[in-house]
């Protein structure tokens, strides 16, 4: 069985963007990009919601010949490119790169993808991890928290029908003072 992870940026107050999808307060360091670059190497699968998937490709497919692209961008880039991955969305008709698009019931379909043999599965986008995490699919958590308060925006967790009891299996704080904690849930 495929263990699946919902990882991303996170504001202090909980947000992974604000209202008008602003993602300006998280540009990671260094150190933190080179950590998700390392993530997404490792990873077998990820499942993108529509917005998500929209924001990264219209951007890594061609990060790579930007100008003054630097060598972690590059690698980033090529991995992104070569990652499996499934888009969910019931708007858009078409995805490319190294993608394929699922129209019909999410949760039905990550269930059925999590039984398959094969490597770590990354979920990202807010109302697609959402339907996850209510499903009670997601394995493990990942929040890079960012010193920063926003106020509002999009949630990194969402209502739940009920609790979800974790275990934290790692703690890491970054030079620009991100704190990274991993957490496993307990079934």
């Amino acid at each position: 069985m495929r263990k699946l992870t919902f990882g991303m940026n996170v504001s202090l107050d909980g947000y992974i963007a604000t209202p008008g999808d602003d993602l300006g307060w998280s540009v990671p360091s260094d150190e933190l990009f080179q950590w998700w670059s390392d993530r997404v190497a490792a990873t077998g699968l990820a499942l993108y919601g529509r917005k998500l998937w929209e924001t990264m490709s219209s951007y890594w497919p061609t990060a790579d010949q930007q100008p003054g692209a630097a060598p972690a961008q590059v690698e980033f880039a090529r991995r992104w490119l070569e990652m499996p991955k499934a888009v969910f969305s019931s708007t858009i008709s078409a995805v490319d790169w190294n993608a394929r698009l699922v129209t019909g019931d999410a949760v039905a379909e990550i269930t059925r993808l999590k039984a398959e043999d094969g490597g770590p599965m990354d979920i990202g986008g807010a109302t697609l991890a959402a339907a996850a995490m209510r499903a009670g699919l997601i394995d493990e958590y990942v929040l890079a928290t960012a010193p920063v308060l926003v106020g509002g925006g999009t949630p990194f967790f969402t209502a739940l029908d009920n609790w979800v009891n974790l275990t934290l299996v790692e703690t890491r704080t970054f030079a620009d003072g991100v704190v990274l904690t991993r957490y496993e849930t307990r079934h």
